[in-house]
């Protein structure tokens, strides 16, 4: 076991997570102080205050009781913080839900967390619009944006209220809110999550391990309603009274360093897919974003090396690369400034505890690879209506993460695959992600997703699906070249045998690569 499971901080037992992100920022004199930026403009920790109790007050008036969930499938923008924290702030349950879902999911979502008011934005209506007739327990839709139909618009609710509104008397390990896991197989999550959590997240990754401050400016490509997003844009930056700017739109290569140039971040939060995109754009440096920006921030997926090294040349500051969970609520392994090592997913962050394990739950020896467990204080309480996933995961006070990892000393940590993605070839064990990595090294290469593939004898070797980047062409002899790049970085065993161009790689929201849909593609 490495790391170290206590903290500093402790929460008293009488706790709302709106007192340390909201009531403290005015209490230290932050009224005045921009807390977000958004597409209608800046915004004010005082602004947000006012319209945090406003929303409290339209949610009370609607009979949302203490306890009841508030299912908010919102852009990022204003309104987000403003529900959310109206929600706890009265002792409801907001539910932060995805905005790139497909209209069955949003049903399940709905119907599964029973809640009877819906927020929502204008532009996400559509994907709604005809499932709303079938969610039984929904009595309420509250529209953030321009109006539709005879739904109630957020705007004039907040106009209509008050500006002042006693906080519940929650305690610290009252569900403050829920996350819905990103569904990778099979049916989305509720995962509930505490009203101390976000606060340790941000007392235990973001203020010592990012090092963010109150005069630092951040953007997260990665949206609010992720578990990564939501502490980069709201718990680190509101915690010490720092700026989120926020993007409402999909995060492209191009929106993105419009964004970056446009507002020049000091703090900057990516996933290695639109890490490499950027990169592939020789345009795109330090002078045509964010000459201000001093560090990078990843997770999601592993980085591999190449792009670490390639960004850290290009726009002149690290990427902290780390490894988190909805579960965990954040990153609890993470690299820090100063002591990066890129191909890793860095050391333990203070407060949290890691063990590798084997199939039967024993610890396993320093270079081998084991299951990782972890343990801290911003866990979840458990899967809503889950009970035996729950019994599966939280086990005690570890959460099996499903990660496959290697401790290389020195307590850093080597991400080795997913539990359920890795297999063996000819007796050994394959990472698809260490063939991916080599695969991204090439200079050809944009993205790779890698599965087994039965050969003749039915034994299992690796299988590519390339994407290559724009302007190279793909042919049979740059497939002959890619086999022997990948044979000259790694084990020979693990380079592809079948090799597959294709346009794009199915991804989650998250930008994690979905290789079971290239499973399932790979057999017809």
């Amino acid at each position: 076991m490495t790391g170290m499971a206590d903290t500093a901080w402790t929460p008293p037992p009488e706790y709302n997570a709106t007192t340390g992100f909201i009531d403290d920022n005015l209490a230290a004199g932050r009224g005045d102080k921009v807390a977000f930026i958004d597409r209608s403009g800046e915004h004010t920790y005082g602004d947000l205050a006012k319209r945090v109790n406003r929303f409290g007050n339209a949610l009370e008036k609607l009979d949302v009781r203490r306890e009841e969930r508030v299912a908010c499938c919102l852009l990022d923008t204003i309104d987000f913080p403003t529900a959310m924290f109206a929600g706890m702030k009265i002792g409801a349950v907001p539910v932060l839900i995805n905005t790139l879902l497909t209209p069955d999911t949003y049903q399940y979502i709905l119907s599964d967390c029973r809640a009877r008011v819906l927020v929502i934005s204008a532009e996400l209506y559509p994907s709604f619009e005809s499932i709303l007739p079938e969610i039984d327990c929904l009595e309420h839709v509250i529209i953030s944006g321009d109006g539709i139909g005879s739904h109630a618009v957020m705007g004039d609710l907040l106009a209509a209220e008050p500006d002042t509104l006693d906080t519940a008397p929650t305690g610290c390990d009252d569900v403050a809110f829920w996350l819905y896991s990103s569904g990778s197989t099979g049916q989305p999550k509720g995962v509930k999550h505490l009203h101390s959590s976000m606060m340790y997240t941000a007392k235990l990754y973001g203020q010592p391990v990012l090092g963010i401050r109150e005069d630092d400016v951040v953007f997260s490509a990665a949206k609010l309603f992720f578990a990564y997003g939501l502490g980069n844009g709201i718990s680190f930056p509101m915690s010490v009274g720092a700026t989120t700017v926020l993007m409402d739109g999909r995060p492209m290569p191009d929106t993105v360093m419009d964004t970056l140039k446009t507002h020049e971040p000091t703090i900057y939060y990516g996933v290695p897919t639109l890490y490499a995109a950027i990169l592939a754009n020789p345009d795109f440096n330090r002078e045509t974003s964010s000459p201000n920006m001093r560090i990078a921030a990843s997770a999601g997926e592993p980085l591999p090396a190449e792009i670490g090294n390639r960004w850290e040349e290009r726009f002149g500051c690290s990427i902290l690369d780390g490894v988190g969970s909805t579960e965990m609520l954040h990153i609890y392994v993470s690299n820090r400034e100063g002591e990066v090592r890129y191909g890793t997913s860095g050391q333990p962050v203070p407060g949290y505890a890691i063990r590798l394990v084997d199939d039967h739950g024993n610890d396993v020896p320093d270079g081998e690879v084991g299951e990782m467990l972890v343990r801290g204080p911003s866990m979840a309480e458990g899967y809503w209506n889950r009970r035996e996933k729950t019994l599966a995961t939280f086990v005690g006070p570890w959460m099996w993460t499903g990660d496959k990892y290697i401790h290389l000393g020195n307590e850093f940590y080597q991400y080795a695959g997913r539990t359920d993605d890795m297999f063996k070839s000819g007796g050994n064990w394959v990472s698809p992600f260490d063939v991916e990595s080599a695969l991204i090294g090439h200079d050809s290469v944009l993205e790779a997703g890698v599965i087994p593939h039965a050969d003749d004898t039915d034994n299992l070797k690796p299988k590519a699906y390339v994407v290559l980047k724009e302007g190279v062409s793909q042919s049979d002899a740059l497939a002959d070249e890619l086999k022997e790049h990948v044979k000259s970085r790694i084990e020979v065993w693990k380079y592809p045998r079948w090799i597959e161009f294709v346009d794009e790689l199915p991804k989650t929201a998250t930008g994690k690569i979905q290789r079971f849909k290239l499973r399932e593609l790979d057999q017809g």
